[in-house]
């Protein structure tokens, strides 16, 4: 193995002699790359921004804005890094004393004041600029959806970045003027190109380890030998425990490039979902394909986070507030869990045993999320949050019923924030099923669903609010049914 490097903005430069835990963000400032800001250190402002090659979805490589704040430096060995900085190099001048068509628009348009959100979501909104599938839309002023701009541009893409300045419309503006890049911008082209291919890392100082290996094999085996070692994929968790509560380990085993972790298939029976895919790789290959966890995607902290965490972490930490676990649930997924000596499946209602507990070994880990099919048809997903993207729900709820001639047949309902893990809402769905999907069914089912789990009061919200909500999120989804079938 050779020692670990990062290529940034074009130039090779090595981690050492950084401590194994240390931040990407802290990485760059430390070599003068200062435009990288720390705002929050838990990945929730965006000032952190960077662009990172990555597989791509529709072409070789894509741009991904990441949080600086959250990766451990040697997560990235081996990998390609463009910062604020080195944008302006990149554009299509190749002279950093000219803007990048996104700083420009910045400039021209008021987007930038005190001017240290400004990187962050410079970066951000170069992700989107260069997407390849961003392609011109209705002006937003004649047509329904005020988050696209007419040239494409998704609004969701600086769903993770803060400015207490500007305000955002001339930030909105900005990113609605950016146009096509041009054909002979370096990083445009760069996507025609595969992105740099995982290394193993074995990254080790002052008695702490950053540990890659190259096949999920390779990892179990390693796992078995440290079964206390932390393991990250994204690291939008880990980072922020290390960031915020100090947290320190011996070992950290990486598992974000492993192939076997990453693959995603639909079957006549099932969809398996790698645990490793980002939830924005999840997102755009299946492409609406499970209507539940395309309503939870957007409500899913912002871009930037989703860019980075998996499904197998958000399952893997235990959470009862994530966000997956109640859509998981509703829609009977289960966990495949490995370790050295093989696999095996567990019903998602079966593997948390308590707060942040589950069923797996030490050395096992979630190697991929299993869908059954068919899927129920009449879905929804209800995020109670005192914002509404980019924060912790008070109370998730996800549905997934079958209604047939009128008559609910299957029920599943997945619930977040009411206990010490995520549930099911069993005696709910027994109060629906076989009875008729009326009012008179859902209001007396509403009773039963406020009664479930054993919400607590905290600073979110309290026990009798979280309860009020749980039934209320019913009666909305069967106003939203009665519509939608009205229509």
């Amino acid at each position: 193995m050779t020692a670990p490097r990062i290529t940034v903005n074009g130039t090779e430069a090595p981690i050492s002699p950084a401590a194994p835990h240390t931040t990407v963000l802290d990485f760059l400032r430390e070599r003068g790359l200062t435009g990288t800001k720390e705002g929050c250190a838990e990945g929730e402002c965006g000032a952190c921004a960077i662009l990172v090659a990555r597989p791509g979805t529709n072409e070789p490589t894509d741009w991904v804005a990441v949080n600086a704040c959250l990766l451990p430096a040697a997560a990235l060995d081996g990998q390609e890094v463009v910062t604020s900085e080195g944008l302006a190099t990149a554009g299509a001048s190749g002279t950093p004393d000219t803007l990048h068509p996104v700083q420009e628009e910045m400039a021209v348009r008021g987007g930038s004041q005190c001017g240290y959100c400004t990187p962050g979501f410079v970066c951000s909104m170069a992700a989107e600029y260069y997407r390849p599938d961003r392609c011109a839309r209705p002006d937003p002023a004649e047509g329904t959806d005020p988050e696209h701009g007419p040239n494409g541009f998704d609004l969701h893409a600086l769903s993770g970045n803060l400015c207490r300045c500007t305000g955002y419309r001339p930030i909105r503006d900005a990113a609605f003027a950016v146009g096509a890049p041009a054909e002979e911008d370096p990083l445009a082209q760069r996507r025609a190109q595969s992105p740099p291919a995982p290394v193993a890392t074995e990254y080790v100082r002052d008695g702490s380890a950053f540990l890659r290996r190259n096949s999920l094999g390779e990892t179990l085996r390693l796992l078995r030998e440290r079964p206390d070692a932390v393991v990250v994929a994204g690291s939008t968790d880990w980072g922020v425990e290390v960031n915020i509560r100090a947290r320190r380990t011996d070992c950290v085993i990486a598992v974000d490039r492993l192939p076997e972790l990453r693959e995603l298939s639909v079957g006549s029976d099932s969809i398996e979902i790698g645990a490793a895919l980002t939830l924005t790789e999840v997102e755009r290959r299946l492409d609406g394909r499970v209507p539940l966890l395309a309503e939870l995607f957007p409500q899913f902290a912002s871009r930037l986070i989703r860019n980075g965490a998996t499904l197998g972490g958000n399952l893997g930490t235990g959470s009862p507030i994530g966000d997956s676990p109640p859509v998981l649930l509703a829609l009977e997924a289960s966990v495949v869990l490995a370790d050295a000596d093989g696999e095996r499946q567990v019903p998602l209602a079966e593997y948390f045993t308590g707060y942040r507990q589950s069923v797996r070994r030490p050395g096992e880990l979630i190697r991929a999320v299993r869908i059954p099919l068919p899927l129920s048809p009449v879905v929804a997903f209800h995020k109670i949050a005192k914002r509404r993207f980019d924060d912790i729900s008070s109370v998730a709820v996800a549905f997934a019923l079958d209604v047939e001639d009128g008559i609910v047949r299957k029920a599943r309902i997945g619930l977040g924030g009411v206990a010490a893990t995520p549930i099911r809402a069993l005696t709910t769905e027994e109060a629906l099923e076989g009875r008729p999907w009326t009012a008179e069914t859902v209001e007396a089912a509403a009773r039963v669903l406020r009664a479930e789990g054993t919400p607590l009061n905290d600073q979110r919200a309290s026990a009798a609010y979280r309860s009020a909500m749980l039934g209320q999120s019913l009666l909305k989804l069967y106003a939203q049914t009665t519509e939608a079938v009205s229509s």
